[in-house]
């Protein structure tokens, strides 16, 4: 009885020692002191190394005016986590940035808020256990102040909390270059009826005319694009860009005009190419390509990256819609368009997507439309790296000869049996010391070093329609100038605007932002990409347990291929039954088996004791 008593009371002090550790933990969460851990991949839930070292390297301090709402439950949970994250920038950047929060009650700061840019905006909420709702009006944004400059997030939507930091972090970084007059030019090549980007070629033209630069520059308006015309090589490249960016052209680069490319990389610059040997017209329906590589396959085999002539076609990660057809819904497969996934399953040299390489940093997905196969010779350039970032599955070919039909809807069966099936790398990059491209020969008056003077840096995505979107830039209208803004929906084809559609909902974010994440590396601000990546969802799970495909595409029928695809999304739905179930029951069964185990061997021990 003894014995009883005095465990007893010592379980009622343990039980009393716990509960005493839980309400001071309590109070000092309610205090504002307390620690998060984030175990995310992305690091979605704590700051930056990128933002931190934004506002802690400022020549100024920012001042940032919080205009909140509260009084609802989910904008008070909003409210919470938007101070903790512009807290943890106030303890990165070392006195240099400080917040207030202003819940905006009477009509001077209502008045103050409006005149400083924010927008005064409905609130509502429903109740989870009465049929009605609650409503408010307020505001929800933010005011930054720095040096000279001031600026607005006018409104910050509290049922969306992904991507709070990338908005936030890149108008700091607007404000701040504003102010300490920082610039950013990029040159794009021109001269070549090179593939513009600021063509309208992002969505079908009903839903209005965005290009890639218009985007770029209203978001992100710290970056400037410069038009770099070689006038057929007698212009050198400006050395104060951050580097050059050539998109698809549609005529020849003279050797000239390859050497002023050359002679500006060996100063230690960036060059980023989303070019391939897949030239389709824009406004041609019939999506007829003719394969040419315009040169620029002489300038990147002195880098050690063969381009070839050729079209790769992905008959195991073609890019695939849902339709609505006679028969129901139906998933139709683009071949020429490549959905090039960061898949773990695929390791070494065969890694789909380089998810580390800085324009496609922590992407799951990319959508890469009329690619050609790279083949590398590292041995070109001894001093430097030279590796594939992104290659088509294993169950591609990749078709030569002067044209192609890439027409969406066709028989890909004769296609798909030209040549044997097999992987090919489709992105690469150069990095390291470089030696020129063109070590013999004719110099036409540029005169270059052996290597570069320092480290340079070179990445091609071999896509010719990366930076658009291919339906809509085949099925939309020419520009009809004043006539077509009377007409916007006159003209263009129907079909390939129906398929554009679902194509820029699927694609063209992670387009955007990898095109953004290029820049970033070619002007030297790679730290920040980590903070890009909080933009895009989570990765999905793969499971172990459901192998590579390991498909027959030479063989097999449409009807096969659909069935094997039904065959993978059961197994996957299978294997995640089985992960949902285990943690629903499994986890907890173990932990009453074991308590049961437990419980059971302190009874067997107590009546094993020996009172002598």
């Amino acid at each position: 009885m003894e014995r009883k008593a005095r465990a007893a009371a010592e379980s009622g002090v343990l039980l009393l020692v716990i509960a005493g550790i839980l309400v001071a933990l309590n109070a000092l969460s309610a205090l504002g002191v307390y620690k998060r851990f984030d175990l995310t991949k992305a690091e979605r839930f704590k700051l930056s190394k990128g933002s931190a070292n934004l506002v802690h390297d400022m020549k100024q301090t920012m001042k940032v005016d919080f205009y909140v709402t509260k009084g609802l439950p989910k904008l008070d949970a909003f409210v919470r986590d938007l101070r903790d994250l512009l807290q943890e920038y106030k303890d990165a950047s070392g006195g240099k940035f400080d917040y207030t929060i202003i819940e905006a009650k009477d009509e001077e700061q209502k008045k103050a808020a409006k005149e400083a840019g924010l927008r005064e905006t409905p609130f509502g909420e429903a109740s989870a256990t009465e049929e009605k709702a609650a409503v408010t009006m307020g505001f929800m944004g933010l005011v930054l102040k720095y040096g000279s400059e001031k600026d607005t997030l006018p409104y910050l939507d509290p049922s969306n909390t992904s991507g709070l930091e990338f908005w936030i972090t890149n108008k700091i970084r607007e404000i701040r270059d504003k102010a300490d007059d920082i610039k950013h030019k990029v040159g794009v090549l021109t001269g070549h009826d090179e593939m513009k980007l600021t063509e309208a070629n992002l969505v079908p033209a009903q839903l209005g005319k965005p290009s890639m630069q218009d985007i770029l520059v209203k978001n992100f308006p710290f970056y400037s694009f410069q038009d770099v015309d070689l006038k057929n090589g007698d212009n050198a490249i400006d050395e104060s860009l951050d580097g050059l960016v050539i998109t698809q052209p549609g005529k020849d680069l003279s050797e000239k005009e390859l050497r002023r490319i050359d002679e500006f990389l060996l100063k230690g610059k960036s060059l980023a190419i989303f070019a391939s040997a897949v030239n389709v017209k824009a406004n041609d329906a019939s999506m007829n390509a003719t394969l040419a590589t315009h040169g620029l396959e002489k300038l990147l085999e002195g880098y050690g990256i063969e381009l070839k002539k050729e079209v790769v076609l992905d008959f195991g990660r073609a890019f695939t819609v849902n339709m609505l057809t006679q028969g129901g819904i139906a998933a139709k497969r683009f071949p020429q368009l490549l959905t090039v996934q960061d898949d773990p399953r695929f390791t070494g040299d065969e890694a789909l997507l380089d998810a580390s390489f800085p324009a496609f940093f922590r992407m799951t997905d990319l959508a890469v439309p009329f690619a050609s196969p790279l083949v590398l010779h590292a041995d070109k350039q001894p001093d430097a790296t030279v590796r594939a970032i992104a290659r088509s599955s294993p169950n591609a070919n990749a078709v030569g000869g002067d044209s192609v039909d890439l027409k969406p809807f066709q028989n890909w069966a004769t296609l798909r049996k030209k040549g044997a099936l097999a992987q090919y790398a489709i992105a690469a990059s150069v990095e390291g010391t470089l030696k020129t491209a063109f070590p013999s020969g004719d110099k036409q008056g540029i005169e270059t070093p052996e290597k570069s003077a320092k480290p340079a840096r070179l990445f091609i995505l071999a896509s010719s329609q990366f930076l658009a979107n291919p339906f809509a830039r085949a099925g939309n209208a020419p520009d009809m100038g004043q006539m077509g803004m009377m007409m916007p929906q006159m003209g263009g084809d129907e079909q390939l605007q129906q398929l554009a559609q679902p194509y820029a909902q699927q694609a063209i974010t992670q387009t955007i932002l990898s095109f953004k994440n290029t820049l970033d590396w070619l002007g030297g601000d790679s730290e920040l990409l980590a903070v890009s990546a909080k933009i895009l969802n989570e990765a999905p799970l793969v499971y172990g347990e459901v192998s590579k495909p390991n498909i027959d595409f030479e063989n097999e029928t449409e009807e096969q291929l659909k069935k094997r695809d039904e065959e993978m999304k059961a197994a996957r739905k299978t294997t995640q039954n089985k992960v949902q179930w285990l943690l629903i029951l499994g986890i907890p069964l173990l932990f009453s088996l074991y308590g049961v185990y437990r419980w059971r061997s302190r009874l067997a021990a107590r009546e094993n004791v020996s009172l002598a």
